[in-house]
């Protein structure tokens, strides 16, 4: 387990430092993100095959891209209600994902966000989302239902592409 206990809030991803700076991390199976974070930073996790948990703080506001990329163990995610931004390919291919609750406060979903998430079940849209982008959900093989809120008026390409589960 990995406790994170630094008081900065850019610890994560500065954009001339910490590029990146847990990515690959083999061993790595739990995190706990202190409240001193505000954003958790482009790659800052990719790749940790061995992450099963993480603890974000209500203090994260935003997920950069490829956050989460590949993090084929991390079978469940909370997003709390205080991030705004998740960036694109956050989530993609994590394979054990099989649960997503999106907070009210995302307004949209970002390119290839959950691409290549094959145990993916369920996930539930808010009705604060207005866009889904391209390949969000595309090679979700095990996504079964989902439910576009009213509030969606734009749905990119092959957003479903491969998702060879989905009944409804």
């Amino acid at each position: 387990m990995l406790i994170i206990d630094w008081s900065v809030n850019s610890f994560f991803y500065d954009r001339n430092w910490f590029f990146c700076f847990f990515f690959g991390c083999s061993s790595l199976e739990e995190i706990i993100i202190p409240s001193s974070v505000t954003s958790i930073g482009r790659c800052a996790f990719g790749s940790c095959l061995s992450l099963k948990q993480i603890t974000i703080p209500s203090s994260v506001t935003e997920i950069e891209c490829s956050a989460f990329s590949a993090c084929s163990s991390l079978n469940q995610i909370v997003i709390p209600s205080s991030v705004t931004s998740i960036e694109s390919s956050a989530f993609d291919g994590n394979l054990s994902m099989t649960q997503v609750i999106i907070p009210s406060s995302v307004t949209s979903l970002s390119l290839s966000l959950f691409y290549g998430c094959i145990s993916l079940r369920h996930i539930e849209i808010p009705s604060s989302v207005t866009e889904i982008e391209s390949y969000v959900f595309r090679n979700c093989s095990s996504l079964e239902e989902i439910v576009i809120p009213p509030s969606v008026t734009s749905i990119g390409d092959n957003v479903f592409d491969n998702c060879s589960s989905l009944k409804q």
